[in-house]
């Protein structure tokens, strides 16, 4: 089952349409779109965008373990919608596919990663928020999803929002958004370093939810057909942005216009149907807040 076109994931999360429980079944990854290399771009001197253009080379920090966003291949290479963000990202710097270096960015080192330098940009399904927003600046967003629960098939808890998870197991990402969502609700929340490893305690009946947002549940339910299904009621709103350097204005401009121009001209949208378009009908791109 794929989503009515022409819908953002919480809007039709909102009218109860969203329930993964018959998209299980396994979906084949589309083939990416090939992005145009800008060969010939110039900028300013001394600004990130010159350093990476002449360098010919970026590094991005995705995640490696959600499926539809970002996901290593049997081959180690991540491959997903946040993945294909960062190639037309890379070619509008004049940076090939085979001048990107991934890296596994966990929720819990995205902003050190960041601070510290060792990526230059991080799309790995990351929230913007005011805190993270302390220590580093956000381009975006490029897409809006909202937190949610997957549980077993059938939903054998009648777990339909937050409210009916008080006192009862969680599972959740240390440093995540959704963990510290879920902690309004419950003081059992049952952190680990992936949302993957959530789904064994969930098989066992140690937890009775996994929350987190809802595509990266959807990924989930998808790769294991008839165990798991998406309660389809989100209780937030995730925006997804792109996380760079505190202060680098010039450089978050151009992510935006980059990323604008991507919703205009279609390669946001042949990125999406590529990925988490094989599960999830495309959604009407976000605003790009220029704050």
């Amino acid at each position: 089952m794929r989503l009515r076109k022409g819908l953002a994931v919480t809007a039709i999360a909102a009218a109860g349409i969203l329930g993964l429980s018959a998209c299980t079944d396994s979906a084949d990854t589309g083939s990416a779109p090939e992005q145009e290399v800008q060969e010939d771009v110039e900028f300013e001197a001394g600004t990130t965008m010159a350093e990476l253009n002449e360098a010919g080379k970026i590094t991005i920090g995705t995640k490696f373990d959600q499926p539809l966003f970002g996901q290593v291949d049997a081959d180690g290479n991540p491959q997903g919608f946040d993945v294909e963000i960062g190639k037309i990202i890379a070619a509008e710097l004049g940076i090939p596919e085979d001048g990107i270096e991934w890296k596994e960015a966990q929720s819990a080192n995205r902003e050190p990663f960041i601070q510290s330098g060792e990526v230059d940009i991080v799309i790995a399904t990351y929230t913007i928020n005011d805190k993270r927003k302390e220590v580093i600046d956000f381009a975006g967003p490029y897409y809006n999803a909202g937190q949610d629960f997957l549980v077993l098939e059938g939903n054998p808890e009648g777990i339909e929002g937050p409210e009916d998870v008080a006192g009862k197991a969680v599972c959740t990402v240390t440093g995540s958004t959704s963990e510290a969502n879920i902690r309004e609700y419950t003081d059992n929340v049952v952190a680990l370093g992936g949302y993957a490893e959530c789904l064994e305690p969930l098989r066992q009946g140690s937890v009775v939810a996994l929350t987190t947002d809802n595509v990266i549940l959807a990924g989930l339910a998808d790769q294991n057909a008839g165990e798991f299904e998406v309660v389809g009621n989100p209780f937030t709103e995730e925006p997804y942005g792109i996380g760079l350097e505190k202060g680098d204005d010039a450089f978050r401009t151009f992510i935006n216009d980059t990323l604008e121009a991507a919703f205009d001209d279609g390669r946001w949208a042949d990125a999406w149907e590529a990925t988490a378009g094989t599960v999830l009908e495309l959604p009407e791109p976000p605003t790009v807040d220029r704050y």
